[in-house]
């Protein structure tokens, strides 16, 4: 049996299934479905087309499918799509898509989002990332998976986080970070290889492996992608390959340092 809230708003058409618990005050858009097993504490507003998979906990006061925070966007029909298993805590925000990036927002399985994280429109969240507080993505963000972000940090618009990748807290984030990377600062840029988000899921002799290609990708001085896409030729290293393919096609550039070879 679902445990609601006599004091919740639940407009008619929602979707709500076995088990899911919603606090007083929340509001429930008549667009919204919610899986089974989530909890949705006090005054937590869920507006439009969205999607809530089964057992996440959505602490009180977050706003979850309010419409995009862009001028062009007319009132076309848009979507918020969260997965399973993930943590939204208070006062977090999260916008749904927009015409012009596809019109979803996706989230994944097993994220943390702390205190006032904010989802711009578009974005791409993978699997068992880290959202500190107060961390807030422009639109068309990308983030894989086991991805952190750091507290206080802005991510411009339709940058790209590669999986495992770390950017450090109180940061301003313009560029793209490859797989594996750590970057801080503002602007960020690379620091070397998120090694403790690694040492806890990758093997040593992979890592050696990273060690290696991170020198020569950003430390030898040689064109990037020129070098990138000869190290992708050379490698039989998987983790190798990701980080070369992820340099070759990314827009906004990597923020990193040149030498002089």
């Amino acid at each position: 049996m679902s445990k609601i809230s006599p004091l919740a708003v639940i407009e008619e058409g929602a979707l709500i299934a076995e088990d899911v618990e919603i606090g007083p005050f929340c509001f429930i858009s008549s667009q919204s479905t919610i899986g089974k097993g989530t909890k949705i504490a006090a005054s937590t507003c869920i507006y439009g087309k969205t999607t809530i998979g089964e057992n996440n906990t959505i602490f009180s006061h977050a706003v979850l499918g309010s419409i995009p925070q862009d001028l062009k966007y007319a009132g076309e029909e848009v979507e918020l799509i969260i997965g399973d298993h993930n943590t939204i805590r208070e006062f977090t925000l999260f916008n749904p898509g927009t015409a012009g990036g596809g019109s979803k927002t996706v989230v994944g399985d097993h994220n943390l989002f702390m205190g006032y994280v904010h989802l711009g429109h578009d974005v791409i969240i993978g699997d068992h990332c880290i959202l500190a507080n107060a961390a807030t993505l422009a639109g068309h963000v990308e983030m894989g998976n086991h991805a952190v972000v750091g507290g206080m940090t802005p991510i411009h618009q339709f940058v790209k986080i590669g999986d495992y990748a770390m950017v450090a807290g109180a940061s301003a984030l313009s560029q793209d970070v490859p797989p594996y990377c750590l970057v801080e600062g503002n602007r960020a840029v690379l620091r070397g290889l998120n090694l403790n988000g690694l040492r806890r899921h990758v093997a040593r002799e992979d890592i050696d492996v990273l060690r290696a290609a991170y020198r020569e990708l950003f430390e030898s001085g040689k064109p990037l992608q020129e070098n990138a896409s000869a190290l992708l030729e050379a490698t039989s290293s998987e983790y190798v390959k990701n980080i070369c393919t992820f340099i070759i096609n990314t827009k906004r550039g990597i923020p990193f340092e040149r030498k002089e070879s």
